[in-house]
């Protein structure tokens, strides 16, 4: 059964940066595509930004040119790199592995999931 823990969460004010890490065991790394989701209060799971075995990556409209995904196989660890944060980038935000069709599969087509860290950013 595959694993995976997120860190590197916190509270920042609005224009700060933060480094989310996920790390994943128990499972083939490489093969698998890589997503962060995120979930503000009252509002749906919203794919952010995903990087397949291929590295091919994408973005929400919302993060484009803010937010960066990468992964590290040699660390079975994925990244996202938060710059310029808004206040409307405050939510949980989960990392998910799965063998996905699409940069912009949904969450039925992920396996793994993290329990979630939270960030929260201040005005």
């Amino acid at each position: 059964q595959g694993h995976l823990v997120e860190s590197g969460g916190g509270l920042v004010q609005a224009g700060d940066s933060l480094r989310l890490s996920c790390a994943a065991s128990a499972f083939t790394f490489g093969t698998y595509g890589l997503a962060w989701f995120r979930q503000a209060p009252g509002k749906e799971r919203e794919l952010v930004a995903t990087i397949d075995r291929l590295l091919r990556t994408a973005y929400a409209d919302s993060v484009k040119g803010r937010f960066t995904i990468s992964r590290d196989n040699n660390k079975n660890t994925v990244y996202l790199q938060m710059n310029s944060l808004k206040p409307e980038d405050t939510a949980v935000y989960s990392c998910a592995a799965g063998f996905i069709r699409s940069l912009y599969s949904t969450v039925s087509e992920y396996t793994y999931w993290g329990q979630g860290t939270q960030v929260t950013v201040s005005s």
